[in-house]
């Protein structure tokens, strides 16, 4: 594990993470969002061990990473007017474009696609690990697939351990949750995974219309757009059961009366009347996402970790950010109460 925290040592661990991506080697790095595992973007060889370290199902798009827009043309095709002024508006920052990619682009990085999701990040130590490497960095989260997604090095080391090559701690991740990936057609932005970019801030920054796209318009040739959108993903080993509307008020009595005794998480106020000798895990203040968001993957790890079999947790209101926190809940859930 490479810890570029130290800032005497910081630019050595990272030209070293540079030279075995350049190699073909596989790198787990910090982004705001969550860990990449990175491989450049155009070795056939490295993405397919990317693949494989993850247990990834081939039809699942990888997102390209870049440190600056010049890099777009090693990329992508082309841009619409809207499409660059959504770039110029979130980049660096936690939004993906999915845009027409450029014959340097594996079919395998873009599950066969026409299109390539591409993003710049908002962290120091990726922004630096793509700069020095020289090329573009594919990059799912540096987890199992299927798992929750990592947001501190330990989790990369307990999913991936020796499958990689190397790991950047850069410790803790600052918004916990995917980026938000979007699709700009006719116009029209389609967002296709929820994130901290959030449908009323691409509305406001560019006064166009903005619209979830699911099943088949999310689709080409059968293949899924984006990542995030076709398998379960994000789930715990331990049963997830969601908690909607009415079904709130019984989360409590449900905890108590299981047998053996599951993990909650929830607000302040539902949690004050949760058994003590429970497992709780706090979402903080009703009403707000940013500590789900934050917190919700580190929470469903902790679960696995501490042996438990059930969580119960309270859906948060699915408006702003809580519309991404609910996206991966429903897609991490064995069953939803209250619905």
């Amino acid at each position: 594990m490479l810890c570029p925290e130290e800032h005497t040592t910081k630019d050595k661990y990272i030209a070293e993470a540079a030279a075995i991506l350049r190699n073909g080697g596989l790198v787990a790095f910090p982004t705001e969002t969550v860990y990449g595992l990175g491989a450049r973007f155009d070795s056939p060889a490295a993405i397919a061990r990317l693949f494989a370290a993850k247990g990834r199902p081939p039809d699942n798009p990888l997102i390209a990473h870049i440190s600056h827009p010049k890099q777009l043309t090693e990329l992508v095709s082309h841009m619409t007017p809207l499409e660059e002024r959504l770039m110029l508006a979130f980049w660096p920052g936690p939004l993906t474009l999915v845009l027409p990619k450029t014959q340097a682009v594996p079919a395998l990085a873009t599950a066969g696609l026409s299109t390539i999701g591409v993003r710049m990040p908002a962290d120091d130590i990726a922004l630096a690990l793509i700069s020095v490497t020289g090329v573009p960095i594919v990059a799912p989260s540096a987890n199992l697939s299927g798992l929750p997604s990592p947001t501190t090095a330990r989790h990369v080391a307990q999913d991936l351990g020796d499958r990689i090559d190397a790991l950047l701690d850069g410790g803790e991740t600052h918004l916990g949750l995917e980026s938000t990936v979007v699709q700009v057609r006719d116009d029209v932005i389609y967002i296709l995974r929820p994130g901290s970019i959030t449908r009323e801030m691409l509305a406001e920054e560019t006064g166009a219309a903005v619209q979830g796209a699911w099943g088949e318009n999310a689709q080409e040739a059968g293949a899924p757009l984006a990542p995030g959108m076709k398998y379960k993903h994000y789930a715990p080993r331990a049963a997830v059961i969601v908690y909607e509307g009415e079904a709130v008020k019984h989360i409590a009595a449900d905890a108590e009366r299981e047998a053996s005794p599951p993990a909650v998480i929830a607000f302040a106020d539902t949690l004050a009347a949760v058994p003590e000798h429970v497992a709780r895990f706090t979402l903080g203040d009703r009403g707000q996402a940013d500590t789900a968001a934050k917190r919700l993957y580190a929470y469903l790890r902790e679960i696995d970790d501490l042996g438990l079999t059930r969580v119960l947790v309270e859906a948060v209101p699915p408006r702003g950010l809580g519309e991404a926190v609910m996206n991966r809940l429903h897609k991490a859930a064995t069953r939803i109460k209250g619905r």
